[in-house]
Order: C-alpha cells, then sequence, then structure tokens
C-alpha cells in the first residue's frame, strides 16, 4: 500500500523536507509514504473561490485513480495516535492506496471537499504549511509502529 500527501506548496523551507524525509525513509517498502506537491495558483486579483478551483483540478490530477481521499481540514475528525493507528490498518485492510490531501493558504475547494472519504484535523491550531506535512508524516509514521507494536510509540 502506499500513502500519498498531496499537498498545494512546492517549497518548503529545508529544514522541513529534511524532517519530512526523514519520516517518509522509516516505512517499510509495503506501506510507503509518498509526496505530491502541486504548485499553488498565483494570488494576484483572482477570488478565493477562483483560486481554491485550480489548485483543485492540480490535485485531483496528482491523485491515483482509486485512491481513498483522506481530507485534512479545520473541522475534520480528532484522533488520537492509537485512533488514528486503526484507521490506518483499516485503510490498509482495504487494499487501496490513501491520499492524505492538504489544501493551500485558502484551503480547499468545496467541491474536493465533497469527494472525501473522510475528514482528518491535525490540530486545533492553524498550522503552517511545512508544520502540517512534518506533523503528518510523524502521525503517520507514529500510528504504523502502533500497528506493529514497534516501541516508538509509548503509552
Amino acid at each position: 500500500m502506499r500513502l500519498f500527501l498531496v499537498a498545494v506548496g512546492q517549497r518548503q523551507p529545508a529544514w522541513a523536507d529534511t524532517a519530512y524525509d526523514d519520516f517518509a525513509k522509516r516505512f517499510p517498502p509495503e506501506l510507503r509514504l509518498e509526496l505530491k506537491a502541486v504548485k499553488a495558483e498565483t494570488r494576484g486579483s483572482k477570488t478565493a473561490e477562483q483560486l481554491m478551483a485550480a489548485e483543485a483540478a492540480r490535485i485531483e490530477a496528482a491523485l491515483p485513480r482509486g485512491v481513498r481521499r483522506i481530507i485534512l481540514d479545520e473541522r475534520g475528525e480528532r484522533r488520537t495516535s492509537v485512533q488514528l493507528a486503526e484507521r490506518l490498518k483499516l485503510w490498509m485492510g482495504e487494499g487501496r492506496d490513501a491520499a492524505l490531501i492538504i489544501g493551500g493558504p485558502d484551503g480547499l475547494h468545496p467541491d474536493l471537499k465533497a469527494t472525501a472519504d473522510e475528514t482528518l484535523r491535525l490540530s486545533d491550531l492553524t498550522l503552517p504549511h511545512a508544520f502540517a506535512r512534518v506533523l503528518l508524516a510523524e502521525g503517520l509514521y507514529r500510528a504504523w509502529t502502533v500497528t506493529t507494536g514497534h516501541p516508538y510509540h509509548r503509552e
């Protein structure tokens, strides 16, 4: 199974890329974490609706066919690490890849949100995109370690 982190924004600070890469390389071959960064729409005189629509089209193009869609949203389901591990187990049992989708500065277009299989929140705080990517990669890695009994996660 592959986990895709599909995120708007191609340039992140070097520290964020390093931290993300560190967690991504820890995943086993049977559960790969792959980043698909899509270009943010150029701001200028466009409305938020236009910006989100353009970014949604890029996200759709980056998503593999048949993938489980997990939208990251501030109104999404709160999950503990153990609860995320339970979800990960379910996703792995389905036999299809999963994509976790992070929108741009204006969020995700409502039409794209409507295609979600589920919606997840990372925090009650608003996070910079660089933090969100790293936090999500670490959370998914931690969830995998819980499912395998690895000592990384302690209760």
